[in-house]
């Protein structure tokens, strides 16, 4: 019996489907779960987890731990002494001395995660990833998750060999190359998953397959299809021509939901855990007062995967300065220890994108995290103040996809909206008001793996 198979390893999440020429079955890749996060996570014993498991095991082992950062040996030097005198004499002995350079290495860490490899694929300056010592390909770090989708897909059907597999229109990246060298990383990965025969398929195009699919007597000879992902921004823009299509053109950029979770951070959280607070020192004759140096702690909040190095005395020091000085910073500062220490970045970008998620139903919600005693509450239109940059540019992206293809909006029949950043009402708005009545939403987390599995099918 035939059986189509499709993968769509994101940046974020992944997932996979099949198609027996009827019906799609989306396959359970994760506890159960349809959507699985695209994380790996490595043991100092090099063991490996992935998905929800691999995040579980992060937070559990650096939740609570002080980082200890120690030397790393850069280099030695040896060099030839001679202890011997007139009276009495004394072989030469050779002296090695061990030179350190700065404080890199965190001694106490016990496994290292990683999430949205997926954007490092098309850079070939990045080669290697040092993992306790060892040299690991980004590859190898990307095999383990694929196998695991796989070995998920194998309780589907028999034999896994043959997949269409997703990729975004581009990969991110400045070098000219990033595309032909991502897909060349991602189908040796694949291969070393068992997916030896290897047909790759545009993202936004197989969103377009599971739409025409499951609407076949739907009108139209061109469709547009917006694929708002949470690393990328895809378009696609097909000329129908009976049961089948011609691609007219693809266009993408580098802008997703994971974007706009980390400007949220930024513009909400940030003066909440002490940016712009003024820290005081005594000094040899006087008390010295200065801004608190925040943006030495900026990036490791906003990467939640790192964040945890913070809890380092380099670091720490200065925020409990601040808490003893007292004031009204104190308590902002209170929140920066805590989210530190007990390592709650990950839960704080998770009640971000639910405080999100609720305000593409309700015109107000409240981003509330008990854990770091924050409660703020924003309206839908001060959301889309805040990201309005954002929203200029997906609109230029959308013109630029509908220069390339040489058309209007009002040549366009039919727009499909897919992807969980398609979600979000400014964004619907923007296309609503371009194409009138011609928007529809389709399978916004989904799409892609049902259309991939499909095209697989039909190959």
């Amino acid at each position: 019996m035939k059986i189509g198979v499709g993968i769509d390893f994101g940046t974020t999440n992944s997932a996979a489907a099949v198609f027996d020429g009827q019906q799609v079955t989306l396959v359970r890749l994760d506890d159960g779960q349809a959507i699985m996060p695209s994380a790996t996570y490595i043991d100092r014993e090099l063991q490996t987890e992935v998905g929800q498991r691999a995040i579980d095991c992060y937070i559990a082992d650096n939740t609570g731990r002080t980082v200890e950062m120690i030397a790393e040996v850069i280099a030695e030097t040896s060099q030839l002494v001679d202890h011997s005198g007139s009276e009495n004499p004394l072989p030469v002995e050779g002296v090695t001395t061990k030179i350190y350079g700065q404080a890199v290495i965190d001694s106490g860490l016990r496994g290292r995660l990683f999430r949205g490899t997926k954007r490092l694929l098309g850079d070939s300056r990045v080669r290697r990833l040092m993992v306790f010592d060892h040299p690991f390909r980004l590859v190898a770090l990307i095999t383990p998750l694929l196998l695991h989708i796989r070995q998920a897909l194998s309780c589907e059907i028999q034999e896994v060999c043959y997949a269409h597999l997703g990729h975004p229109v581009n990969f991110e990246g400045r070098d000219y190359y990033r595309n032909k060298t991502a897909l060349t990383r991602l189908g040796e990965a694949y291969k070393h998953a068992g997916v030896t025969d290897q047909d790759f398929y545009p993202e936004p195009i197989a969103a377009a397959v599971s739409f025409l699919h499951a609407n076949q007597g739907v009108a139209g000879q061109h469709l547009l299809t917006v694929d708002f992902g949470g690393g990328t921004l895809d378009f696609c823009v097909l000329r129908r021509k009976g049961q089948r299509f011609d691609v007219v053109t693809t266009h993408g950029v580098a802008l997703g939901g994971d974007h706009i979770d980390q400007l949220l951070f930024r513009k909400l959280l940030f003066p909440l855990l002490g940016k712009g607070e003024t820290w005081k020192r005594r000094g040899m004759d006087r008390e010295i007062e200065t801004r608190f140096p925040f943006e030495d702690y900026e990036d490791l909040l906003l990467n939640w995967a790192v964040t945890y190095t913070l809890n380092q005395n380099r670091f720490t020091t200065a925020v409990m300065d601040c808490i003893e000085q007292g004031g009204k910073g104190a308590h902002k500062f209170r929140r920066l220890r805590e989210l530190i220490k007990q390592n709650f970045s990950y839960l704080v970008f998770q009640e971000i994108k639910d405080f999100k998620a609720k305000l593409s139903t309700a015109e107000e919600a409240a981003l509330d995290i008990p854990e770091i005693d924050v409660d703020v509450r924003l309206t839908r239109g001060e959301f889309e103040v805040l990201i309005g940059d954002l929203l200029i540019a997906f609109e230029a992206a959308l013109d630029e996809t509908l220069e390339r293809a040489g058309l209007k909006a009002e040549d366009i029949q039919i727009v499909l909206r897919t992807g969980g950043s398609s979600l979000i009402p400014a964004v619907r708005n923007i296309l609503d008001a371009r194409f009138p009545e011609r928007v529809v939403e389709h399978d916004p987390f989904t799409s892609v793996a049902a259309g991939l599995a499909i095209a697989n099918y039909q190959a």
